[in-house]
């Protein structure tokens, strides 16, 4: 297991494979063990995958305070700076594609390329799921195993992949079996505090690197319309939808989606 201290905190990592490095956040209350093998493998065919726990998750250190995006934005360009990474193409997803934002906010000349999955601006502009949806969201603070994973699984899935794929499905419950191993509630209730206070709307025109935005049409927790806000609000920026995917596009649609940004990455 490897960790380094970063700032405050002891932070989870992993590499994978080598070349131009490519940072890769997760999103709320998931571990590095979320992205999927098929995902890191790909990736590493071409990269040097840089993978971690963010503050509050899995092996990194939970710290008894108040999170804030700029704070887990600060985590990463210190991970990098620990593991002698002077730039990276960074890619998040969902709050990690907020983090992401900060990160290109705060640190562009450690920014090679931007991708941002299923992600949002901030609440200034922030399009909402349904109601039931942020109930659902009570399910990942419980703590108990089996709730967090249905939980996960109705946010992340669409009814259709669930039924015509139970072999993914049961795929999708083993790797979360591992990773409650791990699972933080409390951290992730301080990680959702930082979702909660983020909104770069204002600041978002001053990213000038180039930018690609992802997002499915059937996402229920973040409505594929705050990826349009971003596209609109990131100039430059390319954004591709997928009609028939959820929020967890980046595993029901992972050839696409592994495909779509290795060809964004090595276009000169």
């Amino acid at each position: 297991m490897s960790k380094v201290r970063v700032g405050d905190i002891n932070m989870y990592y992993e590499i994978h494979g080598e070349g131009f490095p490519l940072v890769m956040i997760m999103g709320l209350g998931g571990p590095s063990t979320a992205w999927e093998k098929y995902i890191i493998d790909k990736f590493s065919e071409k990269f040097k995958v840089i993978i971690f726990d963010n503050r509050g998750t899995g092996h990194s250190d939970v710290p008894e305070e108040y999170y804030t995006i700029e704070m887990l934005a600060d985590d990463t360009a210190g991970l990098m700076t620990a593991l002698n990474v002077p730039w990276a193409h960074v890619l998040g997803l969902s709050m990690g594609g907020m983090i992401a934002i900060e990160f290109a906010l705060k640190y562009p000349e450690r920014l090679g390329k931007l991708i941002l999955c299923c992600t949002s601006g901030g609440v200034s502009r922030f399009v909402p799921p349904k109601s039931d949806i942020m109930q659902d969201l009570t399910g990942l603070m419980s703590g108990k195993p089996e709730e967090v994973m249905k939980t996960a699984l109705r946010i992340l899935y669409t009814e259709e992949f669930i039924a015509q794929n139970p072999d993914r499905i049961e795929e999708f419950f083993q790797e979360m079996r591992k990773s409650n191993v791990s699972y933080s509630p409390e951290g992730t209730k301080r990680q959702l505090g930082g979702i909660m206070g983020f909104d770069a709307h204002d600041r978002l025109y001053t990213i000038k690197k180039p930018t690609l935005i992802i997002a499915g049409k059937k996402d229920v927790l973040v409505p594929y319309e705050n990826s349009q806000i971003l596209a609109e609000e990131i100039p430059g920026s390319k954004l591709v939808l997928f009609d028939d995917a959820g929020h967890g596009l980046y595993s029901q649609k992972r050839e696409e989606f592994c495909q779509i940004i290795i060809d964004f990455l090595e276009e000169p």
